[in-house]
């Protein structure tokens, strides 16, 4: 139980709930409540399956493919950074607002379950978990990321009742501030793999 717990409380907060929910209001500002709950859905599904594909397989996947975490890294990092451009000049991505329906980008999946749910420091905790995990201990573990990831639907969920509270003037600052955070996220993530890839080079 103990083990549940603790690792329900550190996936929660590892994947940054709050700013989460403010990406989420600013990808999502203009849409109704029934879609932003398809988005959360969508974008919850996609993270719970990723985290299975790392949780079990992650490690010899990357392996196979050559992939390793600080290519990951510095893609995410990339991709974080466009998301930032975005946010921070129009207050939402590539001039969503006011465009039909079918025509917007879904960010469901891209920027919201990865990179800003499933992002480079959850992609590794993960992947220790199922390196050090074993037996029934890895299937708890696997339940506590579950329960984080239901924990962070429920707060999207609360997401309308939020953006009244906010109002309009309010989201668009929040919108802004997290295009700032964002970019700050960018250039450490991309900095970060540019520092791994050196640093056997450096040695």
């Amino acid at each position: 139980m103990s083990l549940l717990i603790s690792t329900w409380i550190k996936f929660f907060f590892l994947f940054a709930p709050f700013f989460v929910l403010s990406m989420f209001l600013a990808l999502t500002r203009g849409e109704s409540a029934a879609a932003r709950k398809q988005v959360a859905n969508k974008a919850i599904i996609a993270a719970i399956a990723i985290a299975l594909v790392l949780l079990f397989f992650g490690s010899s996947l990357f392996a196979v493919l050559g992939i390793t975490l600080d290519s990951f890294r510095i893609g995410s990092g990339i991709l974080l950074f466009m998301s930032a451009l975005s946010l921070v000049k129009d207050g939402t991505r590539n001039h969503a607002v006011g465009m039909p329906s079918e025509e917007r980008d879904d960010v469901s999946v891209v920027p919201l379950a990865v990179p800003t749910i499933i992002g480079p420091a959850t992609i590794g905790t993960i992947l220790v978990y199922g390196a050090e995990l074993q037996g029934w201990d890895l299937m708890i573990g696997l339940m506590g990321l579950l329960l984080a990831l239901g924990s962070l639907l429920v707060l999207l969920y609360s997401s309308s009742i939020i953006e009244r509270l906010l109002g309009r003037t309010g989201l668009n600052v929040l919108s802004k501030i997290t295009g700032l955070i964002l970019a700050a996220m960018a250039a450490q993530i991309f900095m970060s793999g540019v520092m791994g890839f050196l640093q056997p080079v450096v040695s």
